[in-house]
């Protein structure tokens, strides 16, 4: 893991426990994966849909009671209840849709495909899977490069890779420790909005045949830190704001509180904490 692949043509010494690959059948286990695929993709059906609906439902639910009560105060309910919407949209919703899990059984595929969930325009992006990363970029970054590249080096969410700046520091690992709060509270709009983004830009680049300036490394994340001081040149902080984060910054933590300025500051308040939460 995390180490580049060699072109020696001596084969590397296997570990003990690791053996089982001299022998490991690869045509046969692509056999049984075909097989289980097909089996599993025959009994899709109307129960899969009943399943979608059943978690939009409880999304929903988990939504409303957190917008009903986010006004009153920072409380454990709205927290949980808009935290909960939020990561259900993406991980029980979008990410089985982007997969492509409803192409095939779901009776609206103007809406339920992998194609056309969440994409196309702002409108579609809002009302299907509203989030700090951009649905197109999300579908390159984890359905292509994710997945294809598990575990390698240029699988963007190869934790080691995108923390050796953090593992190399020379300081106590104490002090290391001490920046997981930050990292844990901020990813998804520090690390993962950037790189995604970085990802549907690398791939038109490669559709296009254009060529990779000298000095990139196609594998480094892009962040926020790295966006702001150093830049990237895959594109500009303006057109990552306009395009990825500014419409979900400035609609989360802007709009929608400013309704409740008419019933007074205290609930603005309890509002915009009950968001950052």
């Amino acid at each position: 893991m995390c180490v580049p692949t060699t072109t020696s043509s001596s084969s590397p010494k296997l570990a003990k426990c690791d053996e089982w690959i001299k022998t490991y059948d690869h045509d046969a286990f692509t056999a049984d994966m075909k097989k289980l695929g097909d089996e599993l993709e025959k009994n899709q059906g109307e129960a899969d849909v009943r399943h979608l609906n059943k978690m939009i439902m409880w999304s929903n639910i988990c939504g409303l009671v957190g917008m009903l009560t986010m006004g009153l105060g920072v409380g454990i309910i709205p927290v949980v209840g808009l935290s909960t919407f939020t990561f259900s949209r993406w991980t029980m919703i979008a990410h089985h849709t982007c997969h492509g899990g409803y192409d095939k059984c779901h009776p609206n595929k103007k809406r339920w495909n992998r194609f056309k969930f969440a994409v196309g325009s702002l409108w579609t992006r809002m009302c299907d899977w509203f989030d700090w990363m951009m649905p197109e970029a999300w579908n390159v970054e984890h359905n292509n490069r994710h997945h294809y590249c598990l575990s390698e080096l240029e699988d963007p969410d190869l934790v080691e890779n995108n923390l050796v700046e953090l593992r190399d520091l020379p300081i106590p690992a104490f002090m290391k420790w001490l920046a997981l709060p930050f990292i844990t509270t901020t990813w998804k709009w520090f690390y993962y909005a950037p790189n995604t983004y970085k990802e549907l830009k690398l791939a038109k680049w490669r559709k296009e045949g254009k060529q990779i300036p000298e000095g990139v490394t196609p594998s480094d994340a892009v962040t926020m830190r790295s966006l702001v001081f150093s830049g990237t040149p895959f594109y500009s902080l303006t057109e990552f704001f306009t395009i990825v984060m500014g419409p979900y910054l400035i609609a989360h933590f802007f709009l929608f509180p400013f309704h409740f300025l008419c019933l007074g500051s205290f609930w603005e308040l309890g509002t915009i904490c009950t968001f950052l939460l």
